[in-house]
This record gives structure tokens, C-alpha cells and sequence, in this order.
């Protein structure tokens, strides 16, 4: 995928085809973008279609090869694995919202992984094989059928792919955080072996791969459905609150919380849904504290209280029950053993507002009569954290 990695929701946003052909008065002929639905019917039909006539094999190493069917009894379908009790396991997913309408999407688990699974928006180790759906007319020597072609692979990945500042296709983005990673172990010369990784088969519609803007390095035809069979090998944990862009440098000033702890339902999915191009009928965000239209994941206030969860997140030089860093962490943290004359112990975490005892006992709580932090602050669950409570720091009267 990366040399395809390219900003999808910008190049669709108020695109139109422009075609080479001239009328008869010699002006450029414009043709609009097919329309969502109708474009989601036809390729969910083709990809359905070829889920039906096509038989998978795959490797004790989980590489695919797919076929047309030539032996039903021998050769089932891809489809036949529709809610499998077993592996291989085809599932249906619907994604709402993108594009205005809920999309329906095929993928195939060939195994889950043993491991952890990303967010949407963290970073992915992949080995992958990407190829097109497409449907081939009838002629004198063949009838109308569907066949792929192979447009890109990666057999031993190098690079993390961004599945948010990479900027996937929503194929990958909505489905890899449903698999997760395996075990690693390396060999004496440095060369990874990867164990029980999660492997797929995803079935992409074309409004969540290129739709009508493929790649121009490419050869991919517009309006394509896609397939790609993967690996997920591992994942990088992504923090992406940045001060945008400065002579198209990308200005990276996270906040110190990771996308996948601003993930305040807990479905492995955050979004940002001021992309109006992407999501023209949005629902209420789940996991913008503040309800200012940004979520956490972008947020450098989450809570709007006028201090930056940076600022927030930073230790006061006095403070109680702390290790060295100069920042809570989200959670507790362990030595590094790597560092045997560093203890690197982070105990306590992002605390709650205080709840101890008062400065001075004979006064209400304020901004100039805190209270104090107790242990408890920084390690019961289910606490309101201070970076996500708009009543910390303490209002001025």
C-alpha cells in the first residue's frame, strides 16, 4: 500500500472525471462522479458475485491463492464461508455514515492473531497483495465474466504504514483494527520471524478504496473494487495532535495521549467528522470530550477548559508520588531493564482532581485553597482523569 497511500477524501472532495473527448464545438466534456449508492449497488453486486464463483487456498503461512471454481464438490465457494463457525471465516460489515450511506463490506479472517489490534488510526507492519476487480464484456470466444489483475505487493515490510497520516484507503482503516498482531522472534542475524499473526482477505467496494481517483502512478481504473490479502505483522501506536502543516512539513506536537486512550467508547474507531466531504450527514462524535466538533485524537484541549492536555499532563515540580518523567503517563509504567542504573517507574498515572485534605481547612476549595492529591487520585478506575475534567485547574473566582 505505500505507493498508494494517498489522501483519498481530499482528491474526492468537489472532483469531477474530465474526459479527453471533444463535442462538436470542441470544449472539454466534464463528467460528474457517479453517484455513491448507485456505484455501492454495482460493485457489491460484482464483488457478491465473485465471492460465488471463486474457491480460496491458503498456506500454513497464510498466503492465498484464488481461483475460479471449476469443481463444486471439491472447490467450495468464498461465499460458502459466510459466518463460518470456523476459519476460514467470511464476515459482512457494514460501515455507515461514509459518503452519506452505509456501505456493506466482505472480508475474509483466515485468522485473527494472537496478539493486540490497532486503532483506525495507528500505524500497521503489513506484508500485502492488492489486485482489481473487474468484469471482462462478452466475445466471440468468451462470455462475460469477472477477473482481477495484480497491481501492487509487499512480501517483507520495511516501513510502518499510517493508516491515518498515511491516509489509507477506509478499506484497510475500517478492518485492520478488527485482526490483531502475533509474536516476533528474531534470528541471529536480525531477521524477524513472525508467529500467529493475524491474516484476511478484504473485498473492497470502490467509495472505500480509489473510487473515481486512483492513484496516477497506477494502473488502476476508476470506479474499481479491490481485493487485498494481508498479513499484520505489528503496530505503532500513534499520537496525532499536530500544529498542521509549514512549508508542507507536517508539524507534529502531540499531546501525549495516544489515539487508541482518546478512544472513549472503546471500539478500536475514532473519526473526525468536520470532513464533510467524507461524512456529509455525521452522527454525534463519541469521543470528543468537549463536544467542540474536534475529537481527542486532535484535540489539543480535550476537555476545552483553556489549558492543553500537554499543560495539563505536566507535573507540577513538587508533585507527590512521581517518578522521573516530567509527564504523567496514561497509565503506569515499568523499569526499563535495558537501564539498569535508571529506574524509569512510573507508579502513578494521570490523576483525577484532587480529593484529599484542604490547604487550610477553614476555607472552601479553590483556585488559591486547593486540595490535596492522594494516592487513590492517580490510580482508581473508571477516574474522570484531570486533562478530561473541565473543573481542573481550578476556574478563577
Amino acid at each position: 500500500m505505500n505507493k498508494f497511500k494517498y489522501y483519498f477524501v481530499l482528491l474526492l472532495a468537489g472532483l469531477a472525471i474530465v474526459s479527453c473527448n471533444k463535442n462538436d464545438d470542441d470544449k472539454t466534456e466534464v463528467v460528474p462522479l457517479r453517484d455513491y449508492q448507485e456505484q455501492f449497488n454495482t460493485d457489491n453486486a460484482d464483488i457478491e458475485e465473485y465471492l460465488k464463483t471463486n474457491y480460496i487456498t491458503v498456506t500454513a503461512n497464510m498466503d492465498v491463492t484464488i481461483s475460479p471454481i471449476t469443481d463444486a464438490a471439491s472447490q467450495p465457494s468464498i461465499m460458502s464461508y459466510l459466518d463460518s463457525a470456523t476459519y476460514p471465516k467470511l464476515v459482512l460489515r457494514e460501515i455507515p455514515y461514509i459518503h452519506g450511506i452505509t456501505y456493506k463490506m466482505y472480508y475474509l479472517i483466515l485468522r485473527e492473531g494472537s496478539g493486540v489490534a490497532p486503532m483506525n488510526t495507528d500505524g500497521v507492519l503489513t506484508a500485502y497483495r492488492g489486485e482489481y476487480l473487474k468484469r471482462v464484456e462478452k466475445t466471440d470466444t468468451e462470455p462475460e465474466h469477472l477477473t482481477t489483475t495484480f497491481f501492487d505487493q509487499v512480501i517483507y515490510p520495511k516501513t510502518v504504514i499510517d493508516m491515518y497520516v498515511g491516509n489509507v484507503i477506509k478499506g484497510w482503516s475500517e478492518t485492520f483494527p478488527l485482526f490483531k498482531t502475533g509474536t516476533t522472534t528474531y534470528n541471529g542475524d536480525g531477521t524477524p520471524n513472525y508467529q500467529d499473526f493475524g491474516a484476511g482477505v478484504l473485498f473492497i467496494p470502490s467509495g472505500l478504496g480509489y473510487y473515481a481517483a486512483p492513484p496516477s502512478s497506477s494502473t488502476i481504473p476508476t470506479y474499481a473494487p479491490l481485493i487485498f490479502s494481508f498479513k499484520l505483522y505489528d503496530i505503532r501506536r500513534m499520537d496525532h495532535e499536530n500544529n498542521g502543516y509549514s512549508n508542507g512539513v507536517l508539524l507534529e506536537n502531540p499531546d501525549g495521549v495516544f489515539d487508541y486512550q482518546e478512544d472513549l467508547n472503546g471500539d478500536g474507531f475514532v473519526r473526525d467528522y468536520r470532513d464533510t466531504t467524507t461524512y456529509p450527514n455525521p452522527p454525534a462524535n463519541p469521543d470528543d470530550s468537549d463536544g467542540d466538533g474536534i475529537p481527542d485524537f486532535l484535540d489539543h484541549d480535550d476537555d476545552g477548559d483553556g489549558y492543553t492536555t500537554r499543560f495539563e499532563l505536566t507535573k507540577p515540580t513538587d508533585a507527590p508520588f512521581s517518578g522521573l518523567s516530567k509527564y504523567y503517563p496514561y497509565d503506569p509504567i515499568l523499569d526499563n531493564p535495558a537501564t539498569p542504573n535508571v529506574d524509569e517507574s512510573e507508579l502513578w498515572a494521570i490523576p483525577r482532581r484532587p480529593t484529599g485534605e484542604l490547604t487550610d481547612p477553614t476555607k472552601p476549595e479553590s483556585i488559591t485553597n486547593p486540595r490535596k492529591f492522594v494516592p487513590e487520585d492517580y490510580t482508581a478506575p473508571g477516574r474522570l482523569r484531570i486533562h478530561l475534567d473541565k473543573t481542573y485547574p481550578y476556574q478563577k473566582n
